[in-house]
């Protein structure tokens, strides 16, 4: 079975409607977390939370936008890479780290990872490496967060052995077998909020969990089919492609045998705990 550890690094502030139609302007803190999946003896880096080259590569130009847009909270001692050093993990002990997607609340703590591996989806790194400027930070990518050497370290999931997924995993029929996982986690397509969104499947001791990323922002938006605010369809992908997402991560819930975990999940639910 694999083993998965979670950490929180750093967070955003929104208005909870942006994530949750009709649940009301009051801001919401929503935490960015990034994971580890142990599998065997090797490690997997999910995603990255903030890190300080957020702030450092938004300070100037139309890149400012982003954080007056989003505010971002985070303090250096946050950062993914020391969290794990305090348990003893360094670069050299990862096996990869795979990005669900381009957005600087998941890859901004990349050049804190020197010479690991790098596992994306290819659409979404083909369309990613186009943009700049304006047309970056409304896809809420920064260029600048992305490693120098980045082209030389990229690889993608599509390249990884495409399967069958378990029956228990319907809707979700096929995907990515992780190396040497030995059927304990696939990666799947996730299409809609992001270029490239892709999602993981994990098989840990207590069931199966799917690490959704921003599939949805909520639990609500695939327990009860609650979209979010229509200005969030600015930084989507594609609309109607997140929908249909929303509509099989509803389906996967009512058969109640793999659990969603949400990279934002928990905003929306401390506001109303606030108030």
């Amino acid at each position: 079975m694999a083993i998965l550890h979670t950490y929180e690094v750093g967070y955003c502030m929104h208005p909870a409607c942006v994530a949750l139609k009709g649940s009301g302007f009051k801001l919401c803190r929503f935490p960015a977390r990034a994971y580890v999946i142990e599998v065997g003896r090797e490690l997997w880096v999910w995603d990255t939370g903030y890190a300080s080259h957020f702030h450092t590569r938004t300070a100037k130009g139309i890149y400012r936008l982003y954080p007056a847009v989003t505010p971002v909270h985070f303090q250096n001692e946050e950062a993914l890479i020391l969290q794990l050093a305090q348990q003893g993990i360094t670069g050299k002990d990862i096996r990869g780290m795979v990005l669900s997607h381009f957005h600087g609340d998941h890859i901004a703590g990349l050049r804190d990872f020197p010479g690991v591996e790098m596992y994306a989806s290819k659409p979404g790194w083909e369309y990613h490496k186009t943009l700049k400027g304006l047309r970056a930070v409304r896809k809420g990518f920064v260029p600048g967060l992305i490693p120098d050497d980045f082209e030389s370290r990229i690889q993608f999931v599509e390249q990884w052995e495409s399967c069958a997924l378990p029956p228990e995993l319907a809707p979700f029929e096929s995907g990515w077998a992780l190396p040497d996982s030995d059927g304990e986690v696939f990666v799947v397509s996730l299409p809609g909020h992001a270029r490239g969104h892709i999602g993981a499947f994990i098989h840990t001791e207590t069931g199966w969990v799917l690490l959704a990323a921003d599939a949805a922002w909520a639990p609500e938006n695939y327990t009860e089919l609650r979209q979010p605010a229509w200005i969030a369809r600015l930084i989507m992908d594609d609309a109607s492609q997140m929908l249909q997402t929303l509509q099989k991560l509803h389906a996967l819930h009512q058969r109640g045998v793999v659990k969603i975990l949400l990279a934002h999940e928990g905003g929306i639910p401390s506001a109303v705990e606030s108030t």
